[in-house]
């Protein structure tokens, strides 16, 4: 016992955190000591020191209801008591059921079935997969990915394919599946992307066309055109392509409508859901698909099956988190606050645009995005000098390069995003 005592009251968490933790998107080598955060509430966290942060960007998308949400924690507490866990294959049970039958309100009409995995990476590896066996148990081979410029869609192997940053898939990239690339579609390239795209159509034994719906988040924010992704889903259905949507980031309202594809007019076969589907309480993801992509699958050859899965898939406290996050994304309470920040959003582009240290300012939904006239690296220096300015402020933002962007909980107050905007502006004004 008394070693343990020694332990816990000996060096502080960042230093015990130093001997045997291994961060993600880290160089230890020069990285500063992470920042122990030892509680959460609301649209707040609180380092071990007591400082509080506005948690600006969500934890990365995910705590839109805010954290330690009591109608979620409280969900979660009582499937807990009722069924904590049993393996999805062979079994089922009620939460996850619930869960596919609310989703299937407010997913694109054409959305039939329901696969669960564990994170938005591992959605995306299980729409390719699902993508290339629809083709081989038809006996096609389609070995050959379609995918935008830049986007990102999570660490794993086929959906490290599918993305396009080198400084995420660099060592990798002779390992990679076949993937042929276009630029995101704008008001001004529609023309040369889908001839681009015609050309791979032709050249190439295509299985599928992946891309994140009219944002392209790890990319910067960067927005995009959905009359032209609606012409390039087009192009690709008449070529029997099949579209798989990331709505990772986009999903759940943050662009101001559920989902991103409801901007369109054509809908993916495949749509990829996490972060926010169980608002960052538990790790669990979603990869739903048409009738049509689940029927190529039915036969009487076992080996036609989607022989995938993860242990935890459809993890009944996952689900009971999701069933309550969909409650409040449909409570008239936040939608009335969603609509009144993307309202304070688009009077802050207004205001910013202008300035002479502003390249682009943008807002879509509760996402905010606004690029610098300053050239830095992805994760260089002087982005961790922008980093260090916010959090100095108690505000948490995670620069993109030169981008700067906010994307709060649903939750946060006029008071905190007034603050965060004010940091904007004071940055603006001395780098």
């Amino acid at each position: 016992m008394s070693d343990f005592n020694d332990l816990i009251q000996g060096p502080n968490l960042a230093q015990r955190d130093g001997k045997h933790l291994w961060h993600p998107l880290t160089q230890h080598h020069t990285a500063a000591k992470p920042l122990a955060i030892v509680k959460a509430k609301g649209a707040l966290f609180q380092d071990d020191m007591g400082k509080t942060y506005i948690d600006g960007i969500a934890s990365w998308y995910t705590a839109m209801y805010g954290h330690g949400n009591p109608h979620i924690t409280a969900a979660m507490t009582k499937q807990m008591q009722e069924l904590d866990f049993v393996m999805f294959s062979g079994f089922t049970h009620r939460p996850a059921i619930e869960l596919s039958e609310r989703l299937m309100q407010i997913l694109p009409n054409n959305q039939a079935k329901i696969f669960f995995n564990d994170n938005g990476s591992t959605a995306v590896e299980a729409a390719i997969k699902m993508a290339l066996q629809y083709y081989h148990n038809q006996g096609k081979k389609r070995d050959t990915l379609i995918a935008f410029e830049d986007g990102f869609h999570g660490d794993t192997f086929g959906a490290m394919s599918a993305s396009g940053l080198s400084s995420y898939n660099g060592p990798f990239e002779d390992f990679l599946l076949k993937v042929e690339r276009i630029p995101a579609p704008t008001d001004t390239n529609l023309e040369q992307v889908l001839a681009r795209l015609e050309t791979i159509l032709e050249n190439n034994h295509c299985a599928a066309f992946v891309f994140e719906p009219l944002v392209q988040g790890a990319a910067g924010m960067k927005f995009h055109s959905a009359k032209g992704l609606d012409a390039l889903i087009t192009s690709c259905k008449k070529a029997n392509v099949l579209c798989v949507a990331d709505e990772i980031m986009t999903g759940f309202g943050k662009t101001g409508k559920n989902f991103a594809c409801d901007y369109l007019d054509h809908q993916p076969d495949i749509i990829c859901l996490s972060k926010a589907l169980t608002a960052g309480m538990f790790p669990l993801s979603i990869t739903s698909c048409t009738q049509n992509v689940f029927d190529a699958f039915l036969s009487d050859e076992v080996a036609k099956g989607f022989f995938h899965a993860h242990t935890y898939s459809a993890h009944p406290i996952g689900c009971a988190a999701a069933l309550a996050g969909l409650d409040l994304l449909q409570s008239a309470q936040l939608l009335e606050r969603r609509v009144d920040i993307q309202r304070q959003h688009r009077a802050f582009v207004r205001n910013v645009h202008v300035h002479p240290k502003v390249q682009n300012a943008r807002s879509l939904g509760v996402i905010l995005a606004i690029d610098l006239k300053l050239n830095t690296d992805r994760y260089g220096k002087l982005r961790d000098r922008l980093y260090a300015f916010f959090m100095q402020r108690g505000i948490n933002l995670r620069p993109l390069g030169n981008t700067i962007y906010v994307l709060p909980p649903y939750v946060i107050t006029d008071a905190q995003l007034k603050k965060i905007y004010s940091a904007i502006k004071e940055l603006l004004e001395v780098f």
